[in-house]
C-alpha cells in the first residue's frame, strides 16, 4: 500500500469539477489548458489564511505546473493503462468508498453499536507520522512517503538507495526542516533522516516482531521509547474514526496499510480483544532495569524491590516510600500516584494491567510484579466500571453527533438507497430457491448450478438495475460453511436479507462517481498519485542506485560532508549519598571495573549505588560542558530532582570524523540523486513549456 502516500500531494492538485465555460484559463501546460477553478479550489484547501499571500499563491503555481507535468508524462508512457495499475487503483477505490457506504444520519442504531463496542477492547500497536490538516503539500508529501516507507519495510520490502534519497531530498524540502538546517539545527533533520535510511538495519535486528523491532526507531509519537508503539486497548470513540474503523477491521496479527487521522498517518498492527476492564487510578513504585539489562542486573532490581516491600510490610507507609525510593522520577513526588487509565486506552504493559485490575478493593497493595522496564509494587486507589446504557446514553448521542461515525450509518443508507432508487422485491420469486436448496447446503457441499433450471426470474430491482435467481444462488454457494442441522429455509431467508443489503450497497457504490463528486475528485487524486510514484520511482529512484562508481567519485570529492560530529562515551555513577560516592572514587582511582564497583557497594543494599551508560553529543548533558575531556569528573555533582550524588566518568572522548560510505549511503545517494532530479525536471520543463496568466492568477484574493 506504499504508493498510497503520494496520493496525498494529490490533494493539493484536485481535479475541480466546478470548471464551466465561463471559467478562465489560469494557464497552459505543454499546450493543455488548466481552468481558474481547479487551480483554486486546490488553493483553497489546502491555505487556511484568511489574507491570500500573492507569494504564496506563485508558489503554487509552480509547484503545481510541476506536478501536472509529471502526470502529463505518465500517461504519455501508458502508465496509466498498465494492469498492475489498474488493479491497485481499484483497490484503493474500495477503500476510498467505504466512508461513503454509509448514512450521515446520527440514529439509535449508531449509539447502540458504540456503546456494544466499548465492552471490547482491542490491543493495537501504531506508529506514528506526525502531519496536521493544514500542513503545505511538500510538507504533507515528505510524511506521507516517510510513513509508506516505513510501512513496506515492515511487511519485508525494503527502501532502495534511490527512494532513501529522493525522500532525503523531500525532507530538505519541508518547511520546517529548511528552517532548521538555515538556523544550523540539524537534529530534527538527521532524526527523520535515519528513521528512513536506517529501515535496512531496523528490520534486520528487528527480532520476531518486525513491528516492534522497527516502531522505536521511526515512529513520532513520544510515548514510543517505552512502549514501543504499544498503545495498549481501545474500544468506540477513544481515537480518531479513520484509526478506530482500521484498528477495527484489522485481523490480530495483521498489519494495517496506512491509514490518516488528523494527527497524521498511521501503521497499526493489532494484537489482541478482551472484555472492558474499567477505569482504574493507581500509584506504583518502582525500580528501573538498566538499558540492556543482564541476568545480574534484574537479580539485582529483584533484591531492591523486595527490600522496599519489606519496608512497606514493616509498617512503613507506602506514600512515604514512594517518595522516597521509587525509580519513576515523574510519579515519586506524588506518592507514586499514576493518571487515572482504563484498559482503554492501555498505557500500561500487560503485567502491569493485569496486576491492577486484579486488585480486590481500594487500597490494596500488589506483591513485587516485573514489566519490561523494571520491577513495580502497585497500590490500588479507585476502579470505576462501565456505566450502564440508560445513563450514558445522553452522553453518547452527543459525542457520536461530534464524531465522525455519525456518517457512518449503513441500516439508514441501506433505507435511503432503497427508497430513492425504486427498490423492489418479489420474495414469491425467491422462494423458488427451495426447489433445489437441499441438506447438501449444511455440508457445504451444494452447487449454485443446480438452480440453473429455475431460470432467472427477478427478485430485486432498482430503477435501472435488476437481480436474479442465478445471482442469488451464486451467493448462496458463496456463504455456504458447514453447518449444524438447522432450518435449511431459516438459513436461505439470513442470507437473503444479507444480500439484499450487498446489493443496495454495491448499487449505492457504482453510483458514487456520479452522485458524490468529492469522491470523484479524491480517487482522481490517488489515481495521479500512484502514477507519480510510479514515474518517480522509474526516473529517478530505481534509477540512482544503478551508478556505484558515480557515487564513490562524488564521495571521495564530499567526504568532510559527511561527519561524526562530537561524542563521549560517559558512565555515571548515581549514589545514595556523599558516603558512596566516595567510595566509588576510591575504587574508580584503584582502577576497578563497573561490574565490580556495583558488586561491593551493594552488597549492603541494591539502594546504594546505580550505573548509566550513555554516549553523548556534544553540549547534550549540561555537567559535561566543562569537563569534555577523558577521565573522572572532579568534583560530585548532586542531581536536582532526587538529591543523590553523581560521579561521572568520561571514558572516552571522539572528534568529528567522516562516515565511511556504507555508514552514510543514504545521505551521498541523496545528494548524487540531485543532479538526476534536475536533469528529469529539466527535460519535462522543456516538453511541457508552461504559460500562467498572470492577470487571472492575480484575482485569487
Amino acid at each position: 500500500m506504499m504508493k498510497i502516500s503520494i496520493a496525498v500531494l494529490c490533494t493539493v492538485f484536485t481535479v475541480s469539477a466546478l470548471a464551466q465555460t465561463a471559467d478562465p484559463v489560469i494557464m497552459t501546460i505543454g499546450g493543455k489548458s488548466v481552468n481558474k477553478s481547479e487551480f483554486e479550489s486546490v488553493y483553497r484547501k489546502n491555505n487556511s489564511k484568511t489574507v491570500t499571500d500573492p507569494k504564496s499563491v506563485k508558489e503554487y503555481a509552480d509547484l503545481f505546473s510541476l506536478f501536472k507535468m509529471k502526470v502529463f508524462e505518465a500517461e504519455s508512457m501508458g502508465l496509466d493503462t498498465a494492469g498492475s495499475f489498474i488493479t491497485e487503483l481499484a483497490g484503493y477505490r474500495r477503500q476510498l468508498a467505504t466512508p461513503y457506504l454509509t448514512d450521515k444520519n446520527t440514529n439509535e442504531n449508531l449509539i447502540t453499536e458504540a456503546y456494544e463496542r466499548m465492552k471490547w477492547e482491542i490491543r493495537s500497536s501504531h506508529i506514528l507520522i506526525r502531519c496536521s490538516d493544514i500542513e503545505f503539500p511538500k510538507d504533507t508529501l515528505e510524511c506521507w512517503t516517510r510513513a509508506t516507507l516505513i510501512r513496506n519495510a515492515i511487511v519485508g520490502k525494503l527502501p532502495t538507495a534511490a527512494q532513501i534519497a529522493d525522500y532525503d531530498k523531500l525532507l530538505k524540502n519541508a518547511t520546517a526542516i529548511k528552517a532548521d538546517l538555515a538556523k544550523k539545527d540539524s537534529g530534527l533533520y538527521k532524526s527523520k533522516l535515519n528513521s528512513v535510511k536506517n529501515l535496512a538495519e531496523y528490520y534486520k535486528n528487528g527480532g520476531a516482531d518486525k513491528f516492534t523491532g522497527i516502531s522505536p526507531k521511526t515512529s513520532d509519537d513520544p510515548s514510543v521509547p517505552d512502549n514501543k508503539g504499544d498503545l495498549g486497548y481501545y474500544s468506540a470513540l477513544d481515537l480518531a474514526y479513520p484509526y478506530e474503523t482500521m484498528m477495527y477491521n484489522t485481523k490480530p496479527g495483521e498489519v494495517s496499510p496506512v491509514v490518516r487521522s488528523k494527527y497524521g498517518y498511521h501503521i497499526i498492527k493489532v494484537y489482541d480483544k478482551r472484555p472492558y476492564r474499567g477505569e482504574i487510578t493507581v500509584a506504583h513504585i518502582m525500580v528501573k532495569f538498566p538499558k540492556d539489562a543482564t541476568d545480574v542486573d534484574k537479580k539485582n532490581a529483584k533484591v531492591k524491590i523486595d527490600e522496599l516491600a519489606a519496608k512497606i510490610k514493616a509498617g512503613e507507609k507506602f506514600d512515604d516510600v514512594a517518595r522516597s525510593h521509587s525509580e519513576d522520577k515523574q510519579t515519586s513526588d506524588r506518592a507514586g500516584q499514576l493518571a487515572s487509565f482504563k484498559g482503554v486506552p492501555s498505557k500500561m504493559p500487560k503485567d502491569f494491567e493485569d496486576v491492577a485490575f486484579g486488585l480486590k478493593k481500594d487500597g490494596d497493595i500488589s506483591a513485587p510484579v516485573m514489566t519490561p522496564y523494571g520491577w513495580h509494587i502497585i497500590k490500588r486507589i479507585e476502579l470505576k466500571g462501565l456505566i450502564p446504557f440508560d445513563q450514558m446514553k445522553p452522553e453518547l448521542k452527543a459525542r457520536i453527533a461530534r464524531d465522525t461515525r455519525s456518517q457512518m450509518g449503513r441500516v439508514a443508507l441501506i433505507a435511503r438507497v432503497k427508497k430513492e432508487n425504486g427498490f423492489k422485491q418479489n420474495l414469491a420469486n425467491r422462494d423458488e430457491i427451495m426447489k433445489v436448496l437441499d441438506t447438501t447446503y449444511l455440508t457445504a457441499s451444494w452447487k449454485a448450478s443446480s438452480a440453473a433450471k429455475l431460470g432467472d426470474k427477478e427478485i430485486i430491482s432498482f430503477k435501472d438495475k435488476k437481480h436474479g435467481l442465478q445471482d442469488f444462488a451464486k451467493f448462496l454457494e458463496q456463504q455456504m460453511v458447514y453447518r449444524s442441522p438447522t432450518d435449511i429455509y431459516a438459513l436461505m431467508v439470513q442470507t437473503y436479507e444479507k444480500w439484499v443489503e450487498e446489493m443496495v450497497v454495491s448499487y449505492e457504490d457504482a453510483q458514487l462517481e456520479a452522485t458524490r463528486i468529492e469522491f470523484k475528485n479524491l480517487l482522481h487524486e490517488y489515481r495521479d498519485g500512484i502514477l507519480l510514484f510510479d514515474l518517480t520511482d522509474q526516473k529517478v529512484w530505481s534509477k540512482a542506485v544503478k551508478d556505484t562508481a558515480g557515487l564513490r567519485a562524488f564521495y571521495e570529492k564530499n567526504k568532510n560532508n559527511y561527519l561524526w560530529d562530537d561524542r563521549a562515551d560517559v558512565t555515571t555513577y548515581r549514589c545514595l549519598d556523599s558516603k558512596i560516592s566516595a567510595e566509588v572514587r576510591k575504587m574508580l582511582a584503584k582502577g576497578k571495573e563497573e561490574k565490580e564497583i556495583t558488586a561491593t557497594i551493594n552488597k549492603t543494599s541494591q539502594l546504594n549505588v546505580t550505573v548509566e551508560n550513555v554516549m553523548y553529543l556534544k553540549n547534550e548533558n549540561k555537567y559535561l560542558n566543562e569537563n569534555w575531556k577523558k577521565g573522572v569528573v572532579a568534583n560530585d555533582i548532586k542531581d536536582e530532582k532526587d538529591g543523590k550524588m553523581l560521579v561521572i566518568v568520561v571514558n572516552k572522548v571522539l572528534a568529528k570524523s567522516p562516515k565511511t560510505i556504507n555508514e552514510a549511503k543514504g545521505l551521498i545517494t541523496a545528494d548524487f540523486q540531485v543532479n538526476l532530479e534536475k536533469e528529469w525536471i529539466a527535460y519535462l520543463k522543456n516538453k511541457y513549456p508552461v504559460k500562467i496568466d498572470d492577470a487571472v492568477l492575480s484575482t485569487i484574493k
